[in-house]
């Protein structure tokens, strides 16, 4: 069985949810890499590098300069004709190719798999993470998205693949009249990506404002070298931008540690960080339901409370 995985990259290095993505693959069979964009030679020779990869499919063209789906998923249903699997990590542009490529192949996607029982069974998350269904497709071609969380990256040297040039199959998005590139809006972040960090601190609605939540998490934040994240009371109250958001609707993490302060743990937020090792909730709230999930609770005002944690690393 062939498995065509989309390479995650930021047009100078693979990202790490492709090598959760591959490692997923690797249990349906042969693991082919799928790199797209403009300019992306050096990209094409770290994916090649990866552990377990056979082949490297590179599609190097002004077309995929922004990787626009429209553009993307015509050139993956194409090469479907020679794969068996298409796999995507469950990223932004993950989630926007994999059901456009679905669609064009006539077939169901399975979203978010947490696990590969076998060629055609797979597991995946329902009600928020508080179920888990077994899911078998009897669709010749398979259509995944993976949530990188839930399987070990593979190791991003080792490998030898293949790379093979494939040829683009045009700006699809512009010529139908779908879609073009008009701009982009980079959010700059020095600290770690949160998908990546080995430690996070979140901040909630509690904290009270924009102000306030930059006051108390960041330097808390900086003394750990963590990423810092967000409820989405607070990101909706205007507190922290989107791209702060954990949770089922904003970014599914797992850290090292997982510092949760004045979020009081709905349901939906949980789904996005019940996976980290350890789970530290600060909330003056002792029956909040982020204490049934934290392996350290402290109780008390977090105005207090973390300006002197803080002071104390």
């Amino acid at each position: 069985m062939k498995t065509l995985v989309w390479v995650e990259h930021d047009g100078s290095a693979v990202k790490d949810a492709t090598l959760s993505a591959v490692t997923a693959a690797a249990k349906l069979g042969e693991v082919h890499l799928l790199v797209v964009g403009q300019g992306v030679d050096g990209v094409a020779a770290a994916a090649a590098k990866i552990a377990g990869v056979g082949k490297v499919h590179v599609a190097d063209d002004a077309a995929f300069a922004h990787a626009l789906a429209e553009n993307v998923a015509p050139l993956v249903a194409e090469l479907m004709g020679h794969h068996d699997a298409f796999v995507a990590p469950s990223t932004t542009n993950g989630k926007n190719i994999a059901p456009r490529v679905a669609a064009l192949l006539d077939v169901m996607q399975i979203s978010d798999i947490l696990s590969v029982e076998s060629e055609d069974i797979f597991t995946r998350p329902i009600y928020a993470g508080n179920a888990i269904a077994t899911v078998q497709t009897s669709d010749a071609k398979k259509v995944l998205t993976v949530r990188g969380t839930a399987f070990e990256k593979a190791a991003a040297e080792g490998g030898s693949g293949t790379i093979e040039a494939v040829a683009s199959t045009g700006d699809a998005g512009a010529d139908r009249g779908l879609s073009t590139f008009t701009g982009s809006e980079i959010a700059k972040n020095e600290r770690p990506e949160l998908t990546s960090a080995k430690i996070i601190v979140s901040g909630g609605r509690a904290l009270g404002s924009g102000e306030k939540f930059h006051e108390l998490i960041d330097p808390l934040a900086d003394k750990l070298g963590a990423g810092v994240g967000a409820s989405r009371a607070a990101v909706d109250a205007g507190y922290a931008p989107n791209d702060y958001q954990v949770g089922q609707t904003g970014k599914i993490v797992a850290p090292e540690v997982y510092v949760a302060v004045g979020i009081s743990g709905a349901i939906q937020h949980l789904a996005g960080m019940k996976d980290s090792k350890t789970i530290i909730a600060i909330n003056k709230d002792e029956d909040a339901p982020i204490f049934q999930v934290a392996d350290i609770g402290l109780v008390g005002d977090l105005f207090k409370l973390v300006p002197e944690l803080t002071e104390k690393l």
